[in-house]
Formats: structure tokens, C-alpha cells, sequence
């Protein structure tokens, strides 16, 4: 699937609805998930992989002692909830952040580097799930669901190693909804996607399967009209990052229009974007 540039803000609003409306009778509603990039340039890359060298196999050492030493926080039963809590509070995971929201994903796209272009990518989750090994497949067939829960997957997969080895023939991907840990979650509409190989990422499973996906490039000029949308309707760091420090983000953005501010793409302005030295930070669910 290739990448279509938008001219105006109706433009990519239109095709956003036509992308989501639902194409058979099973589903009433869009199957579409969201991510939003505030610059092109920026990589669909989990934050494990980019520890460097041998990322991979210091996966169970960050999951352990963070279970370890966060033992007080008890998010749930599974280790899916524990891999949520961590990406949530910037634990280097092979997991990526989405939301059901084509909103929420073009405010992270548009809050920071007005001068640059921005991408909207969107997924169909349906059509991802289809691809999934039969014994995923048929426990969310089973259960009617569009996406996992995380009881769900830790019924075939209570951790990692037992989930990388359904693999049959290539990766898969699997999504699945956080627990409610707190109001950020919730009012992101958050949504989480796991590789069942930490050494491939999501880049490379969505040239396999271009067939799952859409995206949309958004010029400086377009974002700058993109922004101004979201403001009106309160799709904001004040109601998306819920406390002081997403209240100090609207402010400091609103009252500094068509200026990149450093500290934005760090707290919230991209659903995973970077600085100039190749590190990125994910900007939805984690408070990183």
C-alpha cells in the first residue's frame, strides 16, 4: 500500500471515512486502528529495539525485575498486563501504541515539528487478525471480539516465549486492549500491538502485508489546518494526558503556535517520534 499525500484537511478527513467504513456485516463499526508520527521520517520501531546490540534477549531481564520491583503496583493477573503497565511507563517493550481514535493519532502527529510532514498510518485489525496461527485465530473467532484482552491471550500464551512459539510460517501481530490503568489510557482510546518476534518490526510486517493498511502523508501547511481542528474540538494535551504535566503541555504549544518545542516531542507530541540522535520516545501511552 502506498503512501497518499493530502492537500486540506477535508481531503484526508474524507478518506479517513471512506478507509473505515466498515466493509462487511459482521462488524458495525470501523476495524481501524491509528498511529500518528509527527514527522515522516520517523520509524514504526519498538522501544526494545532501540537498546542497540542484542536487544532481544535482554527482554526477559527488563520484564523481570520490573515485575520485581514494581510489585506494589499489581496491574493484573497476566503477564500481558504487567508488558501494558511497563510500556505505559516507558519500559523498553517490543509492544507499540495505537488507538482506535483517527483523532487522538493525528493530534500526536500534529502537536510538535510544525515545519515537517507528519504520517497518519491506519490498520485494518480485522484483516492483521486473519493472519494470525489457528489457535489465535479461533480463540478471537470464538470469543466475537475484534481485539485481544489480555486474559484472552495469556489463555494461549501466558508469556513470551510460549506466544513467539505459535508462530508458524512468518511473525504475526497481535492486538490486544490495556487494562484501565488510569484516565490517559482511556481517553486515548489506547491500543496495543505485540510481534510474536522481537527482532521484526512492525516496518517490516507492513511491507509483507500491504494489503492490512493505509497512510497518509501530511504537509506542513495541512498540519498547521489539521491542528487548528483538533484545538476546536478539545482534542488536546489537557484532555489526552490528564494531570499537570499534559495541562503544561497544552499551554505551552498553545501559547507558542507554528514553533517546535523541544519538550513536546518528548512529553506527548508524537505517538512515537524522535529527536536529531536516533532516539525515539513513544508519546501516547507512556509518560516517558
Amino acid at each position: 500500500m502506498s503512501t497518499t499525500t493530502v492537500s486540506s484537511w477535508r481531503e484526508l478527513d474524507d478518506a479517513i471515512a471512506e478507509t473505515s467504513r466498515p466493509q462487511d456485516a459482521g462488524h458495525a463499526h470501523s476495524t481501524f486502528l491509528f498511529r500518528g508520527l509527527a514527522r515522516s521520517s520517523y520509524s514504526h520501531i519498538a522501544s526494545l529495539a532501540r537498546l542497540r546490540g542484542n536487544f532481544a534477549e535482554l527482554e526477559r531481564h527488563l520484564i523481570r525485575n520490573f515485575r520485581k520491583y514494581a510489585h506494589r503496583e499489581a496491574p493484573g493477573p497476566t503477564l500481558w498486563d504487567w508488558l501494558a503497565l511497563g510500556q505505559h511507563h516507558g519500559l523498553p517493550t517490543r509492544l507499540l501504541d495505537w488507538t482506535f481514535s483517527p483523532l487522538v493519532a493525528l493530534h500526536f502527529a500534529t502537536a510538535s515539528w510544525p515545519d515537517d510532514d507528519a504520517l497518519l498510518l491506519a490498520v485494518d485489525v480485522a484483516a492483521a487478525h486473519r493472519l494470525l496461527p489457528g489457535r489465535l485465530r479461533l480463540l478471537i473467532e470464538e470469543e466475537g471480539a475484534l481485539v485481544f484482552s489480555t486474559e484472552m491471550l495469556a489463555k494461549e500464551a501466558p508469556d513470551l516465549e510460549r506466544f513467539d512459539a505459535l508462530t508458524e510460517a512468518e511473525p504475526f501481530v497481535a492486538f490486544f486492549e490495556p487494562p484501565s490503568l488510569d484516565e490517559r489510557i482511556v481517553n486515548q482510546s489506547a491500543i496495543l500491538s505485540a510481534i510474536s518476534d522481537p527482532t521484526c518490526q512492525m516496518e517490516r510486517w507492513l511491507e509483507r502485508h500491504p494489503e492490512v493498511w493505509h497512510s497518509w502523508r501530511i504537509p506542513p501547511e495541512v498540519k498547521a489546518e489539521v491542528r487548528e481542528r483538533l484545538d476546536q474540538a478539545n482534542v488536546t494535551e489537557r484532555v489526552l494526558l490528564p494531570g499537570l504535566d499534559g495541562l503544561a503541555a497544552w499551554l505551552r504549544r498553545y501559547y507558542s503556535p507554528g514553533t517546535h518545542d523541544p519538550l513536546a516531542a518528548d512529553g506527548g507530541g508524537a505517538m512515537d517520534g524522535s529527536d536529531e540522535v536516533a532516539v525515539q520516545h513513544e508519546g501516547s501511552m507512556s509518560t516517558t
